[in-house]
C-alpha cells in the first residue's frame, strides 16, 4: 500500500505537467488558427492560399471583436499552472501573454485608429501580388473576388480614420500629404493601366484562351466600375476630411496622452524597460563613438576637408553611383553571390531555403526605404526575397551595397528568419515570431560580421558599414526627439544629415517613416547592443574555448524572442560550456 501511495505521489507532478502542457498546446494552436482566420493576407504570404479571396476586416467592430477575443485568450493563459511547464513552454507562455497584452494595450490607447500612413494602407494593397500565385483559373477568380471586396475594405478603413478625428488619434499631416499621390497610381483612366490588372496582362497558357478572355473582361469591369470609383471616393475623403484634421506636429507626443503612448511603444519595440530619456542618451553616445571611427576613414583616404564635406563628397560624386537601374540591380546580385560561401566560418547550421534578389515595385519605390526582405513561405513553396530600391540609382551609393546585403540577406534577415521557420519542436507562432528587437537587432549585428566574411576591404565600403551603424544610432536620437521631446521634422532631418552620410532622399524617407511608425526604429540599435553585450560576455567567460559558430547557433536556436529571454538563454549556454 505504501508503495502504491508513493507511486501516486511521485506521479502527481508528471500528471500536472502533462495537463498544463496539453492545455497550453491546445490554446496556442487555437490562437494561431484564429489569428490566421483573422488575417487572410498573412496566410497568403505563408503559402496558405485557402483565403486568397478575401481581406482582413478593418472595420471598427472587427477591431473591438478581436480585442475582446484577445482578452479571452489571456484569461485562459492566466489559468495555466506555469510552474508545471518545461522551460521552453514557459517561454512560449510568456511570449504569447506578452503579445496579447501589448495588442490589448495598443487598442486601449487607440492606436488602431491611426494604423494608416504613407507606407501602410489601402494604397498598397496591390503589392500582395508579389506573393500571390497567379497560375490557375482558381487563382485568377480568387483575385477577382479580392478586387470585388476592395470597395467595402476602403469603407472599413474610413471608419477608424473618422473615429481617430474624434478621439485625437491622428497621423501627422506631413506624412499623410504623401498618400494622395500614392492613391493616384491606382486610380487610372484605363483599367489595363491599374496595378490591380497586372496579372491579367499575361494569363498563363495553361488557362484556355476563352476562359482567359472572360477573366480579362471581368477584371476590366470590376476595376472600371468598382475599384477605381471606390479609390476616388477614398481619396476624396482623405483630402477633404482627414488631411485638414490631421495633426500638424510630427510627434505622437502632441496627441492627448501622447507621452504615455510613446513610452508604451518604446517598451513594446525594444522589449526592455528603457525610458525614452535613456534611449535618447544611448543614441547620442553611439553617435559620438561612430563619428570617431568615421574620422579615421576620412583621414585614411586622404580627404582634405571635415566630415561634413566628406559626406557631401560621397553624396554627390558620380564615381559612387550606377547610372541605370539595371546596372544597380546587377551590382546587388553580384554582392549577394559573394556572401553565401563565407557563412560556414560563422555558423554551424544554415537554412535549407534559398533567397533571391528582386527590385522593389516601381509604384512603391519612391516612398519606401533602400531595401527590405520578404520571408519565404512557411510551407516551402516560395523562397525568401531581398528587395532592392532601383528608383533614382544616382542616390543609391555603391559603398552601401555590401552592408545592406549583409543586413537584408545573409547572415542577416534571410538566414535568421529561414532558420526560425525550419526549427523543430516549436509552435508555429514561435517559428513565425518577428520580435522586432531580435530580428532587426540581429540584422544590425550581422553588418559587423561582414568583416569576418572578408567584406569592407575598400575604405569606402568600411565607411558604408559605419554609415549604416550611424543610421541606426541616429534613429535613437531622432525618434525620441520627434515623438517625446517635440522636435520638428526639419530638426530631425538636419540632425540626420549632419551625422550620417546618407543621401537626402533616403534621409527624408527615413524621417517620414519614423513619424508614421513611432518607436519601431528604436529596436535596431537596442537589439544590436544587447547581442554585442552577450557576445562580449561569452568571449570573456569562455576565453580560448569560445566558438563563434556555436554561439550563433545557440543565439538563433529559439527563434526571435524578447531580449530579456535571449539574455537568460545565452547566460545559461555560457554556464553549460564551463
Amino acid at each position: 500500500m505504501r508503495q502504491f501511495v508513493l507511486a501516486v505521489f511521485l506521479a502527481l507532478p508528471l500528471l500536472a505537467q502533462a495537463d498544463a502542457t496539453g492545455d497550453l498546446d491546445a490554446l496556442i494552436e487555437e490562437h494561431w488558427d484564429w489569428l490566421m482566420q483573422q488575417h487572410p493576407e498573412t496566410r497568403t504570404s505563408r503559402g496558405d492560399h485557402a483565403a486568397n479571396d478575401r481581406w482582413t476586416d478593418m472595420s471598427l467592430s472587427a477591431h473591438f471583436e478581436r480585442d475582446a477575443r484577445r482578452g479571452e485568450f489571456l484569461d485562459r493563459l492566466a489559468a495555466i499552472e506555469t510552474d508545471a511547464l518545461s522551460s521552453d513552454d514557459r517561454l512560449s507562455h510568456r511570449m504569447l501573454t506578452r503579445r496579447l497584452s501589448e495588442a490589448r494595450r495598443s487598442h486601449e490607447l487607440g492606436l488602431h485608429l491611426m494604423s494608416m500612413n504613407m507606407r501602410s494602407g489601402p494604397q498598397h494593397r496591390h503589392t500582395i501580388l508579389e506573393y500571390t500565385p497567379m497560375e490557375s483559373e482558381r487563382d485568377y477568380r480568387n483575385w477577382l473576388s479580392r478586387l470585388r471586396c476592395l470597395p467595402s475594405l476602403l469603407q472599413q478603413y474610413i471608419e477608424p480614420l473618422e473615429e481617430g478625428i474624434t478621439a485625437d488619434r491622428l497621423q501627422s499631416r506631413e506624412i499623410m500629404e504623401r498618400v494622395p499621390a500614392q492613391l493616384d497610381k491606382v486610380i487610372t483612366e484605363r483599367p489595363q493601366d491599374s496595378p490591380f490588372y497586372r496579372p491579367f496582362q499575361a494569363v498563363p497558357d495553361s488557362i484556355p484562351a476563352a476562359t482567359a478572355g472572360e477573366l480579362q473582361e471581368q477584371a476590366n469591369a470590376v476595376i472600371a466600375n468598382q475599384v477605381t470609383p471606390a479609390y476616388r471616393e477614398f481619396r476624396d475623403f482623405l483630402v477633404s476630411t482627414y488631411l485638414p484634421a490631421s495633426r500638424e506636429q510630427p510627434g505622437v507626443g502632441s496627441l492627448s496622452g501622447g507621452e504615455e503612448i510613446y513610452r508604451f511603444l518604446a517598451e513594446r519595440y525594444t522589449t526592455t524597460d528603457l525610458t525614452p530619456e535613456q534611449i535618447h542618451e544611448t543614441g547620442k553616445r553611439e553617435v559620438a563613438r561612430i563619428l570617431g571611427e568615421m574620422e579615421e576613414v576620412r583621414k585614411a583616404v586622404g580627404f582634405d576637408g571635415d566630415l561634413q564635406a566628406f559626406n557631401e563628397f560621397l553624396r554627390t560624386d558620380p564615381q559612387f553611383y550606377y547610372d541605370s537601374p539595371e546596372a544597380l540591380l546587377e551590382g546587388y546580385q553580384a554582392v549577394s553571390k559573394r556572401l553565401d560561401p563565407e557563412l560556414v566560418k560563422l555558423f554551424g547550421k544554415l537554412p535549407r531555403m534559398p533567397y533571391g534578389v528582386k527590385p522593389i515595385p516601381e509604384e512603391t519605390a519612391p516612398d519606401t526605404t533602400t531595401a527590405y526582405y520578404m520571408g519565404p513561405a512557411a510551407n516551402g513553396t516560395r523562397a525568401g526575397y531581398y528587395y532592392v530600391n532601383l528608383y533614382r540609382p544616382e542616390v543609391r551609393p555603391k559603398y552601401e551595397m555590401e552592408v545592406l546585403s549583409v543586413h537584408e540577406a545573409v547572415p542577416g534577415h534571410h538566414l535568421q528568419i529561414a532558420l526560425a521557420q525550419e526549427l523543430e519542436g516549436l509552435p508555429e507562432f514561435r517559428r513565425a515570431s518577428r520580435v522586432t528587437a531580435f530580428v532587426e537587432g540581429w540584422g544590425l549585428y550581422s553588418e559587423r560580421l561582414g568583416y569576418q566574411m572578408g567584406l569592407y576591404q575598400d575604405p569606402y565600403s568600411r565607411y558604408g558599414q559605419l554609415t549604416y551603424d550611424m543610421w541606426r544610432a541616429v534613429r535613437l536620437v531622432v525618434d525620441t526627439g520627434i515623438h517625446y521631446f517635440g522636435w520638428s521634422r526639419q530638426e530631425a532631418i538636419d540632425y540626420f544629415k549632419t551625422n550620417a552620410g546618407k543621401t537626402e532622399a533616403d534621409i527624408i524617407n527615413e524621417i517620414d517613416r519614423y513619424i508614421g511608425w513611432p518607436g519601431q526604429a528604436l529596436a535596431y540599435k537596442i537589439g544590436q547592443l544587447k547581442i554585442l553585450e552577450l557576445r562580449a560576455s561569452a568571449e570573456q567567460a569562455l576565453g580560448e574555448d569560445f566558438d563563434i559558430r556555436a554561439f550563433h547557433d545557440e543565439l538563433l536556436g529559439a527563434g526571435a524572442i524578447p531580449l530579456d529571454a535571449l539574455e537568460a538563454r545565452m547566460n545559461a549556454w555560457i554556464a553549460r560550456q564551463g
